[in-house]
């Protein structure tokens, strides 16, 4: 038999004045179509969510369509150079900017904690709403579901993302080739430790400030330029280390990076230090590693360094061909002359950066 202590009495309905996310929110009625109404159609309003249909209606498009999806559950929601909203927009579009889409439509699920205030989600709404404007992507279609108090974390974010491959590109690991070069386009570790400094109240002698941004601009003026581009990679959760081991062992090659040419901040370098981290291994919501033929890094990086998101673009490594007996591997070149395995993390290092 239950307790007293064993039952949680909850009420559905909203107290007089109350401006915080409710159980009723999420539950059909009157609450719910003026959350609807007034936050996420005033915010997100185009023809194609403005229907108000079970799916929106799409016309059709020239090439082959890419489509991915990322859930969102940054902890805090807000921190230097962004939060949980913009983030969503960001990651998902460059998710299909690493295939060499160009994004085209979005879809967006919230799943709120009831307690939540108001004017968080609107602030969280507005931000997402401002940035996929800039963007150039409308989000088309959502969904919203409320969780009891204490059984989510004030906001979960799902975005959608559908985009266009022209039909004559082809990107992607099985075109990773011995010889080719690597660029990252710009400096790496600044997303996670923005997110650490706010979540753990850490105070670091210079501000640093999320590099998350879009990346399709860039990409799209590579492509037109006639870059020969054979692989992308966003470098999210677990750093630039993680994303060459997972596409060395997919292209079953040797890649080696020189450590010396890696764009790492002070700010950056500083406080990893402080802290026992690994700038290779810490998250980026805006940065991506780009392989090719020798013959194209030049152009390429002039490109690149001519938009301010890639300002500084470098060229850190090359792949090299795998011996039949051996295992793909990462390697680093360390200003010591000696090499040090770059291997997969064995556990979460930054948990909770997106």
């Amino acid at each position: 038999m239950p307790t007293n202590q064993d039952i949680e009495i909850q009420c559905p309905l909203p107290l007089a004045g109350d401006n915080t996310i409710r159980l009723a929110h999420g539950g059909g009625g009157h609450l719910m179509q003026t959350l609807i109404h007034e936050i996420f159609l005033q915010a997100f309003s185009n023809p194609f969510l403005n229907s108000l249909q079970d799916s929106a209606v799409l016309p059709p498009e020239e090439g082959r369509l890419a489509m991915t999806t990322d859930s969102y559950v940054v902890r805090p929601l807000f921190f230097p150079g962004g939060d949980i909203g913009s983030l969503a927009v960001h990651g998902t579009i460059n998710d299909l900017a690493m295939m060499g889409a160009t994004p085209r439509y979005l879809s967006a699920g919230f799943i709120l904690e009831e307690g939540l205030p108001i004017e968080i989600l609107k602030h969280v709404v507005g931000s997402m709403a401002k940035t996929a404007q800039a963007c150039g992507v409308p989000i088309v279609c959502g969904d919203t579901k409320v969780v009891d108090r204490g059984k989510g974390d004030q906001i979960f974010i799902n975005t959608t993302g559908l985009g266009v491959i022209p039909a004559s590109l082809d990107i992607g690991p099985h075109r990773i080739t011995p010889g080719d070069r690597m660029i990252v386009s710009g400096d790496l570790g600044t997303h996670g430790m923005a997110v650490l400094s706010v979540r753990e109240g850490l105070a670091f002698s210079a501000d640093i400030a999320s590099d998350s941004a879009p990346l399709h601009a860039v990409v799209a003026d590579l492509i037109k330029n006639g870059i020969s581009i054979h692989c992308m990679r966003d470098l999210t959760r677990g750093g630039l280390a993680s994303a060459l081991n997972e596409l060395a062992t997919t292209a079953r090659v040797k890649m080696t990076i020189d450590e010396s040419r890696i764009p790492v901040s002070e700010s950056v370098r500083g406080a990893c230090e402080i802290l026992g981290l690994d700038p290779l291994y810490v998250a980026n919501e805006g940065r991506c590693v780009l392989l090719m033929p020798p013959a194209d890094v030049e152009k390429a990086l002039a490109i690149l360094q001519n938009h301010a998101i890639s300002e500084r673009a470098a060229e850190i490594g090359e792949v090299l061909p795998l011996a039949s007996n051996h295992t793909p591997q990462v390697t680093l070149l360390t200003p010591y002359g000696t090499h040090r395995i770059l291997d997969l993390l064995s556990g979460e290092q930054l948990p909770r950066i997106c």
